[in-house]
């Protein structure tokens, strides 16, 4: 890549890499059409990096590989991503392509009122290819976690990922999160295909329901597993329905079917939620917890973004967290999460009563 590394907070061998295009979001001073908002505040937003942001919070040595502008836009990002205590070090500025920015309005993205407007075609993070970047850092974690979103910048980044999922001796465990995003892929019939071969390549997949079936004309987990046979793992997100999880320990074994119910959230802001899930479910797989613990933590980890108004924030601490993914079934159907459930302590949670709520202290 062109260009000196960015400026992180000093290499460390990585147990998770994340490699992504993030941007700089603008977000309105109040609700309306853009056209309408008067003012925005700056924020930042890139699947990549909300999971390597969310994995560094809860404890992890995560590192986060991307290309920025050589501008203050790159600047922030970079700053930003390492204030969550992520190593940036092979984040690489480019003097010639800008960083990536878009806007959005306040409305949740579900509703017919939402608008976003992206600016990063011609992007830094477009630029990134095979040939350009550190393999041996790319490699070298227990986990490398990748999304379709990559794919969709450019011809040289989808052959970046076909080099990152090759099957190759002592590849780390590829992490793959469809993210089908239509308009990325516009005027490219072959997107639904092109994510379908590269989740074929990964060794865990996160995909929602819904995106499985625009994409693909696929319903149901069943179905979606039977177009997905080769992951190891399949965690197929049914939104408020909770996940069911696929999972076998070799290839010639049937698949353990999990499914673990959502929990009741007092949704302040549905973004993000995806990649705060994808960041518990790795976060209890590198600690090697049971298949329905590690759908827990994904539900707790993406309750924690659900209940403030942004794409990050700080996780509940571990041992809060692990105190919740033990409860029995019947403690878990009753938890109910509010803004500021991840600061109450322990003592507060086992003194509720049904239906369980956790609120602030």
């Amino acid at each position: 890549m062109s260009g000196p590394a960015a400026t992180g907070r000093g290499a460390v061998t990585a147990e998770v890499v994340c490699l992504g295009e993030s941007m700089v979001t603008f977000v309105p001073s109040r609700p309306g059409r853009l056209a309408d908002v008067p003012s925005f505040g700056r924020a930042i937003g890139g699947a990549e990096s909300n999971v390597a942001c969310a994995l560094a919070a809860a404890g992890h040595r995560a590192k986060w590989v991307s290309r920025v502008g050589a501008d203050g836009f790159g600047d922030h990002l970079v700053d930003a991503v390492s204030a969550y205590g992520v190593d940036t070090s092979a984040v690489r500025r480019d003097p010639d392509r800008p960083t990536g920015i878009y806007f959005r309005t306040a409305a949740d993205r579900a509703t017919g009122t939402h608008e976003v407007a992206y600016y990063r075609a011609g992007s830094a993070a477009s630029a990134m290819s095979p040939a350009d970047l550190p393999h041996e850092e790319l490699l070298g974690a227990r986990i490398l976690h990748l999304s379709g979103i990559t794919a969709a910048l450019s011809a040289d980044c989808l052959s970046l990922l076909h080099a990152l999922t090759e099957p190759r001796p002592g590849r780390p465990l590829i992490s793959f999160d469809v993210n089908y995003r239509p308009h990325l892929w516009r005027g490219a019939a072959a997107g639904p295909q092109t994510l379908l071969d590269l989740a074929r390549r990964a060794d865990l997949v996160f995909v929602g329901d819904d995106e499985a079936e625009e994409a693909w004309g696929l319903r149901g987990a069943d179905a979606i597993r039977a177009a997905l046979p080769e992951p190891s793992v399949l965690v197929v997100k049914r939104g408020a329905e909770g996940a069911t999880v696929f999972s076998r320990t070799r290839p010639a074994v049937s698949d353990t079917v999990t499914t673990v119910p959502a929990l009741r959230v007092d949704v302040v802001a549905a973004v993000g939620a995806g990649d705060a899930f994808a960041a518990g479910f790795l976060s209890a797989t590198l600690r090697d917890l049971p298949v329905r613990d590690r759908a827990r933590h994904g539900h707790l980890m993406a309750a924690a973004v659900l209940t403030v108004p942004g794409d990050l924030t700080d996780p509940p601490s571990r041992a809060h967290a692990d105190h919740l993914a033990a409860l029995d079934d019947t403690a878990w159907g009753r938890l109910r999460l509010g803004p500021g459930w991840t600061a109450a302590d322990r003592a507060d949670i086992t003194r509720s009563t049904a239906p369980q709520e956790v609120h602030p202290t």
